[in-house]
């Protein structure tokens, strides 16, 4: 009998893990593999945060903390909220875990009970389901079609609650589209909430700063002060100040909840890093004039991708609004075989064959909840991304 609790047994590995894994492990064998599978920008922590952060280790500041954050952080990201979005917090409505993703499973560890359910549109960012089957939920599905962009309507929206719902669970810009709700989008998600009292809203806000096109970052406590009640706004300084190893994420809302997350937090992990910390501080308060030209950067790099993918057989990518991803749309590769004898039946089918035979690692669409399709992380350089493209044309090319 195995000692694995039914629980895990619902749940299955990150796929994004998975692929960046392999696609090391061929790389360590002397294979020839260009990885767009990992989310996470591709230069170095701004160094003003790593200065604070060295500071932070010589002034002895490696003790433990308060259990979800330094005082000095939480009045940090109170002020990243006004100056940003708008919204006003007190240092009480804080909490800061070990990266975004603890602050939303101990939110939802701390919210779920069996039969809750967490209405989440897909295609999702592909933890999302599984933190809610681990906190005990249910993940209730709501489809972006590939003509609207990827996003949701409110009439799905407003489909998908029933009696049982707990959290509507959004993500703007998305992983993995890169779909970005505008205001007016989401006035009229918010309206459907609204009319249902009983459904909270878990934002999940971390590509706030990589817009492209004149896009303009809202979210939902923002465009609806009716929801601050009910809204946990989540965060974090891995994307946009290139933090994704100092793990801080964060997060505000009702003190209720917040002490609720503070009591899943403090029989796990306790305090986030000491000295990430401080390195965060540094983040929100210092200087934010490179996060304009990074993202000009990034819209560069989307174009040089979507234009390739496009320029390639059977491969339909839209433009997304946000975030280093694009979700190109691979039905008309179906049904196909590839130049090796790969028959390719499924979006995993593409990009297993994508890997080995053309040494480019993405993930497949089957796993953030939306086929035909397949992710691509344009967090690479234009050098990279443009052989990347090349050699998925070819591989296009050669299907018959």
């Amino acid at each position: 009998m195995s000692i694995l609790s039914a629980t895990l047994a619902r749940v299955k590995p990150s796929p994004t893990i998975a692929m960046t894994t392999r696609a090391a492990e061929l790389k360590a064998a002397g294979r020839d593999v260009i990885s767009l599978s990992a989310g996470e920008p591709d230069f170095g922590t701004p160094e003003n945060i790593r200065r604070a952060g060295i500071a932070a280790i010589e002034a002895g500041r490696t003790r433990y903390t308060a259990v979800d954050g330094l005082p000095e952080l939480k009045r940090a990201i109170c002020r990243k909220f006004a100056r940003d979005n708008r919204l006003d917090y007190r240092p009480e409505q804080v909490t800061v875990g070990t990266g975004g993703k603890q602050v939303l499973y101990n939110a939802l560890m701390a919210t779920l009970d069996p039969g809750d359910e967490v209405v989440i549109p897909a295609p999702y960012w592909v933890s999302y389901p599984d933190m809610v089957l681990l906190a005990g939920g249910t993940p209730v599905f709501v489809p972006g079609a590939r003509e609207r962009g990827y996003k949701i309507t409110p009439d799905q929206l407003e489909a998908a609650i029933t009696p049982r719902t707990k959290w509507f669970l959004f993500n703007s810009p998305s992983n993995p589209t890169g779909a970005g709700y505008s205001a007016a989008e989401l006035k009229g998600l918010t309206d459907v909430l609204m009319r249902h009292p009983h459904v909270w809203v878990l934002t999940d806000d971390m590509y706030e700063h990589l817009a492209f096109d004149g896009f303009v970052f809202a979210t939902p406590a923002e465009v609806e002060p009716g929801l601050m009640d009910r809204t946990l706004t989540v965060n974090g300084v891995s994307k946009a100040y290139a933090m994704t190893g100092w793990r801080i994420g964060y997060a505000a809302g009702p003190e209720e909840l917040i002490r609720g997350m503070r009591k899943v937090q403090s029989q796990s992990t306790s305090n986030p890093c000491t000295i990430s910390q401080w390195a965060a501080v540094e983040a929100l308060t210092g200087p934010q004039d490179f996060l304009a030209p990074n993202a000009a950067l990034f819209q560069r790099r989307r174009d040089l991708v979507v234009a390739g993918l496009n320029a390639a057989r059977g491969i339909d990518c839209p433009v997304p609004e946000g975030a280093f991803y694009v979700y190109p749309d691979i039905s008309g590769c179906l049904g196909l075989t590839s130049a090796d004898g790969t028959p390719i039946d499924s979006d995993e089918a593409f990009t297993t064959a994508l890997l080995d035979e053309a040494g480019v690692a993405v993930v497949f669409g089957a796993a953030f909840g939306l086929s035909p399709a397949f992710r691509v992380s344009y967090a690479a350089s234009e050098t990279e991304l443009t052989e990347a493209c090349a050699r998925i044309a070819r591989f296009c090319d050669g299907m018959h």
